[in-house]
């Protein structure tokens, strides 16, 4: 029940290689003269800045989070480079970034270098561009020294701490010197630029028939506004200016995100996409992006307004705001922990309950303990049980009738608040709602990490195995996983050792993303009878193959911090009210 914010990540992360690059030893292009507008309106020439050593364009767009993950380090590059006569401007080419977008994304990223609006993308085919963020340097003749990444910080599920090669500015400090770039060409990681593109009317296969009505069943819950999708998919605007990244995160089956493996268990939440549907979805793309007839839309999908719980009958909120720094802490920031008295004068019994974030760009993760009165807090210990949690991919906690999870008379909750900063100061004051059953359930829930925090993975350890152990002391039932590692996470497997020593596969994750640590609602709930062992089973990747691996050099054991580890496989189970009475 861990988060990370990311957003970077991550979310429809809609980003991804580009194809190959141009050949390294071309002859130099020069660029011609433009002019745009920038985000204020104002005209902006390429001419105006002949008297400037280097021009650095940037093409980027408003709801790309590898985009937006680059913002801090480009406005801390474009302060530091005015000084050496380098001019930095943004050039946003996609069709549905209006300008007035462009403008509210300056201010709220707080982007110190003008953002030109190339409508009709006439700069960006000009210059073969197809990316969001990609570089240009543009020496004093204008020649084009460089193209490509920025640098490998940031990609398709790759959120490293630091860059291993700094390309744009190891280029742009040889242009400065009068040398020629040792590296003129990289391959970018990023969104494509929605482009103009014609699109047709009819088709077999047509937006208002039969995509308006997948967007709706496998799409909308998060790319809708207000949600964890960085961009809506409601209209037929919205899909055609996201076709091509559309038809490259459903061809990889990077999205929707599920990470189970298909062929073990069965699951309630599960997001997988059917092969029939993907490939209506390619073809459409690959057809043109045909729209059809409006009268063949189907009626917009109703959402719930705010909680997804419904209206709770209590919110609990962090009893002060926390303000999140701009730049992560050498040592990154501990995590919070504040007490919240619940105020109850009676016991009660939890049916739903959902965590919110409030500064949901930063907050990492949030997790929620029980105090009974007179217990001392204890993580993962029954004495103080888990209530609710959020993260990437898990879901609000909707229990079915009959269970429910208790809290005391008098008891209070710790917030367990997990922060990670994305380059822009913020304020955090997070919530719980929660929703009460109306009357004492058959069964009481339990969440409980299985975890193992004995651990030392070796450096280059490519596949070290961890393994942690629960015994049901009791008859139980099981309603959910949720398996948890950091940023060298491989896979994780559940497995039901049975009383008669017979052994059955719960769950697998054969590749564990840290960026969609999702949970993971079996169909039918799963009866462990007293005296199964529930085992869990994850390998590690600490070497150089894994792009995220903080340190391949390093020996790795449990902490709270993402360059640290944890194995946990969290469950949610539920026991009989008579045997729940016992424990």
């Amino acid at each position: 029940m861990l988060r990370i914010s990311l957003l970077v990540v991550s979310v429809m992360v809609a980003c991804a290689h580009a194809s190959a690059a141009p050949p390294l030893k071309a002859k130099l292009k020069s660029v011609d003269d433009f002019s745009l507008k920038d985000h204020a309106g104002k005209i902006v020439a390429l001419h105006q800045f002949k008297d400037k050593e280097a021009v650095v364009l940037i093409f980027m767009g408003t709801q790309c989070p590898i985009n937006n993950s680059y913002l801090p380090g480009l406005a801390t590059l474009s302060k530091e480079y005015a000084k050496k006569g380098v001019q930095v401007l943004g050039v946003n080419s996609n069709s549905q970034d209006s300008i007035e977008d462009v403008a509210e994304h300056v201010k709220k990223f707080a982007i110190p270098f003008p953002v030109l609006k190339d409508e009709r993308n006439v700069v960006a085919d000009r210059l073969g561009i197809w990316r969001t963020p990609e570089a240009m340097i543009l020496d004093k003749e204008r020649r084009i020294r460089y193209q490509g990444r920025i640098d490998d910080q940031f990609g398709h599920e790759v959120n490293r701490p630091e860059p291993t090669r700094r390309d744009l500015i190891e280029a742009l400090d040889e242009v400065l010197a009068g040398k020629d770039v040792s590296t003129p060409r990289t391959m970018v990681s990023g969104c494509y630029i929605g482009k103009v593109t014609p699109a047709k009317k009819d088709g077999d296969i047509t937006f208002t028939k039969h995509i308006s009505r997948l967007l709706q069943k496998h799409c909308q819950e998060c790319h809708r506004p207000g949600q964890v999708g960085p961009m809506p998919l409601l209209t037929y605007d919205n899909a055609a200016s996201w076709s091509r990244m559309i038809h490259e995160v459903v061809r990889d089956k990077r999205m929707p995100p599920w990470y189970a493996d298909t062929t073990v268990g069965k699951f309630s939440n599960d997001r997988s996409l059917p092969d029939e549907d993907r490939d209506i979805l390619l073809a459409w793309v690959e057809n043109g992006m045909p729209r059809g007839d409006d009268k063949d839309l189907p009626p917009p999908r109703k959402f719930p307004e705010g909680w997804t719980i419904g209206k709770p009958d209590v919110i609990i909120s962090l009893p002060t705001e926390f303000a999140v720094p701009a730049e992560t802490p050498k040592r990154g920031i501990p995590y919070k922990y504040y007490v919240v008295p619940t105020n109850f004068d009676e016991d009660k019994w939890v049916q739903r309950a959902e965590a919110r974030a409030d500064a949901t760009e930063v907050v990492h993760h949030i997790l929620v303990f029980v105090i009974p009165p007179g217990k001392v807090f204890v993580p993962g210990s029954p004495d103080s049980p888990v209530l609710v949690g959020m993260a990437p991919g898990e879901q609000a906690m909707m229990l079915p009738d009959g269970m429910a999870k208790f809290v005391p008379k008098g008891a209070k909750l710790i917030f367990q608040m997990h922060y990670t900063p994305n380059g822009r100061a913020q304020k955090d004051k997070s919530y719980i709602g929660l929703t009460f059953a109306k009357k004492p359930p058959e069964k009481k829930v339990v969440t409980l990490p299985v975890l193992n925090p004995f651990f030392r993975i070796p450096p280059g350890a490519k596949n070290h195995e961890v393994n942690a152990s629960y015994l049901f002391r009791e008859d139980a039932y099981i309603i959910g996983f949720m398996p948890h590692m950091h940023l060298r996470g491989k896979d994780f497997t559940y497995h039901a050792v049975y009383p008669d020593m017979k052994e059955e596969t719960l769950l697998s994750v054969p590749r564990f993303n840290f960026y969609w640590q999702g949970l993971y609602r079996p169909a039918e709930i799963l009866r462990m009878p007293k005296g199964t062992r529930l085992r869990c089973v994850a390998h590690f990747d600490n070497s150089n193959d894994n792009a995220n691996n903080p340190d391949p050099t390093a020996t790795v054991t449990w902490g709270d911090q993402t360059w640290q580890e944890m194995m946990i496989g969290w469950v949610d189970f539920a026991y009989d009210m008579k045997a729940a009475e016992k424990k």
